[in-house]
């Protein structure tokens, strides 16, 4: 069971905005998951990776792919309380759920 979260490198987040993106993210995808998903990922230590995206439009693609999936997936849009503005996508988790399923959503992403 693996969980990827893809955050945007194209919106100038800082380091602190990053962290909380993806946070937010994964939270929300788990919560998404059934109970059966989050059972087997906690207890197999919440494997999870960071991987780097270039643009809104390739998380809305990805979210897609993982949709067609089947998996668990969640798109983050900020607040704009502080670095950017409301509504802006700034990062996707994909499951979690079988590794070979996420791999076939994020496989091709660079770590971030």
């Amino acid at each position: 069971m693996k969980q990827a979260i893809v955050a945007r490198t194209d919106v100038g987040m800082g380091k602190g905005k990053l962290a909380a993106q993806v946070a937010h993210a994964s939270l929300q995808a788990y919560e998404d998951a059934d109970s059966s998903t989050q059972s087997s990922w906690k207890s197999g230590g919440q494997k999870k990776i960071v991987l780097k995206g270039k643009s809104e439009s390739q998380l809305q693609e990805l979210a897609d792919k993982a949709r067609r999936e089947g998996l668990p997936y969640a798109l983050v849009r900020d607040a704009g309380h502080t670095q950017l503005e409301p509504g802006t996508v700034t990062a996707l988790a994909v499951g979690p759920g079988p590794e070979n399923v996420v791999d076939k959503v994020t496989g091709d992403l660079s770590l971030f």
